[in-house]
């Protein structure tokens, strides 16, 4: 049996750009939830999982005064350890949070909280910002976020797309060069018929999550490689706090790839609406690429065979800009194949898969990845071992 740090360990799971955990059944991190739980369970370690609620496209500032809540709300009662979890924006707000000096509101102190912070951990983070947040500020692209902000809230609530929305959109993607061909009478068209389907009260629930989309979107120009430069220049590490990282690179789009869809509508939209957000997040610019310390390549190149390219990119985020500290796992997946929406229906509770890029990220890697970050958390407690 491990010999536990004085009180009780709080891990924190922050969600990223989508963070819907606020809609009832529809949880973010569902999977990786349960599987934090029964691994702590399993390794007796007094633990409690939180998920955080956070404005999905606010400030960094702003979602780390969410996380701060939360751990105010769930931590008071001791000094236990705090570890935190990140995905895709998530790592930005958790690297601010322990960040020395950090101010996220007027008279607020994050300094009681913070120096309890043993691990940070960042999994599909942007540290160097990503080009997709670039093309999301322009207006098509605020009204593709906002079409794709519900399409992910559908499927994970019904299973997928109906083939009246699935057709006509693809009609509409297949025009995404021609932006003068995208009508917006036929997204807010597409729009209503979605939310028509969802329960009087689950609608509102839906509409309010949408709302926050389209009304706060200042986290957007934040993760431009720009955006990002200056968050990095003012955000130090704590010293004492361990930090690491899981890195993800997904399969670029091909002929090949769409083949592998197989025939079915809803899997070919998808793969046509990841080629299309693939295709903007392989744009970074190469001065942006930040620069990797020879333990980081080492990691990259055994779990790639090779060092990923500076287009390599997992449809959201550059795979290079992922990386932070320890690269605790570098694995073939898209951007929410790590916490658990992948395509496997056969297990329990089942994973639903809303973006098909054909990575082949299954079970097994995401036991194997999360296996990797529990490990890390808990590194100081095994005798003869310390962080680095």
């Amino acid at each position: 049996m491990l010999e536990a740090m004085p009180g009780k360990h709080r891990v924190y799971l922050v969600p990223g750009f989508f963070g819907f955990i606020n809609l009832g059944e529809l949880i973010y991190f569902g999977h990786a939830l349960d599987y934090l739980k029964d691994e702590l369970a399993r390794r007796q370690v007094e633990a409690e999982v939180i998920i955080v609620l956070s404005h999905p496209t606010a400030s960094i500032r702003t979602r780390t005064a969410d996380l701060l809540k939360a751990v105010q709300e769930t931590a008071s009662g001791d000094d236990g350890p705090i570890h935190l979890i990140g995905h895709s924006t998530g790592g930005l707000d958790s690297r601010l949070f322990v960040s020395p000096g950090a101010q996220v509101a007027e008279g607020v102190d994050l300094e009681p909280f913070a120096r309890r912070v043993r691990t940070v951990t960042s999994v599909s983070t942007p540290h160097a910002g990503t080009p997709l947040a670039t093309f999301f500020m322009g207006l098509f692209g605020q009204r593709i976020l906002k079409l794709l902000s519900l399409f992910t809230v559908y499927v994970l609530r019904f299973g997928r797309l109906p083939l009246r929305v699935v057709f006509r959109f693809g009609h509409l993607l297949a025009r995404a060069d021609d932006q003068l061909g995208w009508k917006p009478t036929l997204l807010d068209q597409l729009y209503d018929q979605l939310l028509g389907d969802f329960s009087s009260e689950r609608r509102d629930a839906v509409s309010k999550f949408l709302s926050d989309v389209g009304n706060d979107t200042s986290l957007i120009p934040q993760l431009t490689p720009e955006g990002i430069d200056l968050f990095n220049a003012s955000t130090l590490d704590r010293p004492g706090v361990r930090y690491g990282s899981v890195v993800t690179q997904a399969r670029p789009p091909s002929l090949r790839t769409r083949m592998a869809a197989g025939l079915d509508p809803y899997a070919q939209l998808t793969h046509t609406i990841y080629a299309l957000m693939y295709g903007q997040t392989q744009r970074m610019p190469l001065t942006a690429l930040p620069l990797h310390t020879p333990a980081q390549t080492a990691a990259l190149v055994q779990a790639y065979g090779a060092m990923p390219g500076p287009t390599a990119c997992d449809g959201i985020v550059p795979t290079r800009s992922q990386v932070y500290g320890r690269v605790l796992a570098a694995v073939r997946a898209d951007h929410l194949d790590a916490i658990g929406h992948f395509d496997q229906p056969a297990h329990q509770p089942p994973h639903v898969d809303w973006l098909i890029s054909g990575s082949g990220f299954r079970r097994p890697q995401f036991e194997s990845t999360w296996k990797s970050i529990v490990d890390f958390m808990l590194e100081d407690e095994r005798p003869g071992i310390t962080g680095s």
